[in-house]
Order: structure tokens, then C-alpha cells, then sequence
């Protein structure tokens, strides 16, 4: 059967039906029965799944269209941020943010919140100014920000629709470059985590909870000009000076050392053009309060000994407030405490209980996409527009043909 990107969740849909057209994707609609999108399959966990027909629109794609007195560029659902990001930069435009990855599919990355990193940065989804979507009548349907249900649908998890297309907000394209510090306590980064997060336009900090101190801090600089300077030091932490990143130092990384390049190049970690991260792996990550994110991250670093022997690395990253009913971000700055699992399922489901009790009192939420412990009411205490997002997705969705058990188990949809 089928499996997503990492080869560690097994799609049980009896029926997947490639989509290459808007056309195709209402004909598979209308045919009725339940049906769910399928992107470039970066969840890890059964949330894009269904008892019926998977549509995979990762064959969405075509021409990028660019209004530069709108200052916006619509793209086809399935269309990977690094293909977007080329055709921008080569008219002399770019996009606020980008995640690490730059091989995930816009619709299923904004779908789901998304983010990459940036204290000033909201979370992917907020550039999207348009959404356009098959509806369960088997029509196509637009909606706009600022429109009453477009806080719902923006995060919307697959649970209305069938995404064909957005329209994303764009800027003058930019530079960037990208530094390692090494060497930084843990005591100097809970002092002063602000000093950390903002030492960039886009900043990571990589660990493996270390009881004395972060593995690196990779810092990401936007240019006004290529030899504009950095610091040599951060908090008690040094510059280094090799081409080595926390990810290792491979054909796949964006090139670090401080050498300037365009945006789209150096936002992400990974190339577009090599296969990205581990391999078979699990992911896991939380967001929680900018306000608490010293001692959540002081809470998980207690529990280091547990984790290691089951971990690849964490990263921790930061995202601005939002108004977007499902983002982790809604209506609050947040700090992103990530975790790249070995493909252990027993181990890592064991742990994240342990984890996820630690940061119960952070109100941490759960990335949409990767794997979390939460139950409905659990969900619920830390969503507070759930249960309004949850409406609009059963009023435009009555019969549940965008529903699945995921969605019902999350309280994201009514049970059937």
C-alpha cells in the first residue's frame, strides 16, 4: 500500500485517484462516497486518510500567476514551495517565509499551519489572501480573507473541501545568508531565549537535550546589502566558520557559512533538488506561548535522558500571532518545540504521554500533521475557536463527505 513521504504511515484507502485538473477533481467528487485530499504526503499520521477515495493533487500544478499591482501570485493546489519560490525569484518576487522542507505542496502545507521560522513571522498560512476549493456540492468555490469563513477555512485540515488552488501574498525579492553559532548553555538561552530567537530574520536552535548546551543555533540574515555584518559571538555561543550545519553538511543542505544567496535558497534548510531530512522517520512538535517558551523548553530538557536514545535531533523555532482559527499561532506569539523521531512507533508512543503531560501546563497545541498523543477535549481546551471551525466545516460539509476518522477523533468533525 501506499505510504507517505517518510515511509512510516501506510495509507488505508481502498481507492487512489491521481487528479490533474480542477476537472478532475469535481468528477471524483460528484461520483460520491467520502473523499480526502492527498498532497506530497508530509503528514505523519492518518489525518489526509479516508474510508473512500484519496484524490492525490499533487498533479495540481501549472502556470504560476504573478499580479504585481496586487502584489499576489495564484498557484495550483499541489505545487511544491521551492517550484513557486523559483518562478517569484526569477520575476523579482518572494514569499515572506518558507518551512524547511521546501519539497511540501503549498495547499497541504498551509492546510495544516505550516511554518518555518521568525519571531516577526507569521506561520505559512498567513499569506494566503484567496482560497479556492471544491465544495461537497462538486463545485468550485472561492473565498477571500476578511470573508466570514476564511479564519476557518485558512487552517482548514482538509475538513470542507477539496483545495485547487491559493493565492499568496508576495514581496521584492530579497537576500539572505546563513550563520551557525555553537557552544550557547542552555542557562544563557532560558535567561534570554529572546536573544536567541531574535538573532534573525529566521532562526533554529538544534538539540538533542544536552544537559549543558544547545547543539547550534542556525541564524538566518535578510540582506539589505551582501557584506553586511553579523556577530562573531551570541549570548556565550561563537560563530563557526565551517560549512557544517546541525543537519550535517550533505548535497541536500542550503549552504550556510555566511555566503549570501536569494532567499529561496537559504530560507529552507533543504534543497529542492535532493531528497530531503532523515528518511523513514516520525515527527512530533508542539507550540506553546512565546511568554512560556523558557520553561517549556526547561521542562522538556528534564525529560533528556528519555528522549535521546530515540531521537534524530529537535529543533525549536518561533512564529508570530495570528488570527487564524486552527493555527497554532491564533491569537498568540509561539515558540515550536519540534521532534525528528527514529521510526520506533512503540518507543516514540510511549514517550510523547511523558512529553505532552510536561507541557500540559504551557497549553502547548499539536502540529495538525505529525504525530500527538491529543484527545478531542484535550484539543479542545487549547483550540478556543474549535468548535466554531468545526461548524462552518459541518454547515459547508453536511453529509461528512470531507470527514474521516482523524477529523471525528480531533473533534475537528461531528462523529457518523
Amino acid at each position: 500500500m501506499p505510504r507517505n513521504w517518510a515511509g512510516t504511515y501506510e495509507y488505508a484507502a481502498p481507492r487512489i485517484v491521481t487528479a490533474s485538473t480542477v476537472e478532475d477533481v469535481q468528477r471524483i467528487v460528484r461520483e460520491g462516497g467520502p473523499v480526502h485530499a492527498l498532497g506530497t504526503r508530509h503528514s505523519f499520521t492518518d489525518l489526509p486518510d479516508t474510508a473512500g477515495t484519496l484524490i492525490d493533487v499533487s498533479g495540481l500544478v501549472g502556470d504560476i500567476v504573478i499580479d504585481e499591482d496586487a502584489r499576489t501570485a495564484t498557484v495550483a493546489a499541489g505545487t511544491r514551495y521551492g517550484i513557486v519560490a523559483q518562478a517569484l525569484d526569477e520575476r523579482g518576487w518572494a514569499l515572506h517565509n518558507m518551512g524547511s522542507l521546501p519539497h511540501i505542496s503549498v495547499a497541504g502545507a498551509t492546510a495544516t499551519a505550516t511554518h518555518g521560522s521568525g519571531d516577526g513571522n507569521g506561520v505559512l498560512t498567513t499569506a494566503v489572501r484567496g482560497i479556492r476549493y471544491v465544495g461537497a456540492d462538486g463545485e468550485v468555490h472561492d473565498v477571500q480573507r476578511g470573508e466570514p469563513d476564511f479564519a476557518a477555512l485558512a487552517v482548514g485540515v482538509g475538513a470542507f473541501g477539496i483545495i485547487v488552488a491559493l493565492t499568496l501574498d508576495i514581496e521584492p525579492s530579497y537576500r539572505a545568508r546563513q550563520d551557525i553559532y555553537a557552544g550557547v548553555s542552555w542557562d544563557a538561552a532560558l535567561a534570554d531565549l529572546a536573544a536567541l530567537t531574535g538573532a534573525g530574520y529566521s532562526v533554529s536552535l538544534f538539540t538533542r537535550w544536552d544537559p549543558e548546551t544547545i547543539e547550534a543555533v542556525w541564524v538566518k540574515t535578510r540582506l539589505a546589502a551582501d557584506d553586511d555584518a553579523v556577530p562573531d559571538t551570541l549570548l556565550d555561543g561563537h560563530r563557526a566558520t565551517g560549512p557544517d550545519s546541525p543537519l550535517g553538511s550533505g548535497d541536500n543542505i542550503t549552504e550556510v557559512g555566511g555566503v549570501p544567496g536569494p532567499w529561496m535558497l537559504r530560507l529552507p534548510h533543504f534543497r529542492l533538488d535532493s531528497e530531503p531530512s532523515f528518511g523513514e522517520e516520525i515527527q512530533t512538535e508542539y507550540f506553546v506561548p512565546r511568554e512560556h517558551g523558557a520553561a517549556a523548553l526547561d521542562a522538556v530538557r528534564a525529560l533528556g535522558d528519555s528522549i535521546r536514545p530515540h531521537l534524530v535531533v529537535s529543533e525549536i523555532r518561533t512564529a508570530v500571532r495570528d488570527e487564524l482559527w486552527l493555527s497554532g499561532a491564533y491569537q498568540q506569539d509561539i515558540v515550536i518545540i519540534h521532534f525528528t523521531w527514529f521510526d520506533r512507533p512503540d518507543e516514540v508512543g510511549e514517550l510523547l504521554p511523558v512529553i505532552e503531560a510536561a507541557l500540559a501546563p504551557f497549553r502547548a497545541r499539536p502540529h495538525w500533521g505529525k504525530v500527538h498523543g491529543f484527545t478531542a477535549d484535550e484539543i479542545a481546551r487549547v483550540h478556543p475557536r474549535l468548535a466554531d471551525a468545526r461548524a462552518v466545516f459541518e454547515r459547508l460539509d453536511p453529509e461528512g463527505r470531507f470527514s474521516n476518522a482523524h477529523l471525528e477523533r480531533l473533534g475537528l468533525r461531528d462523529p457518523r
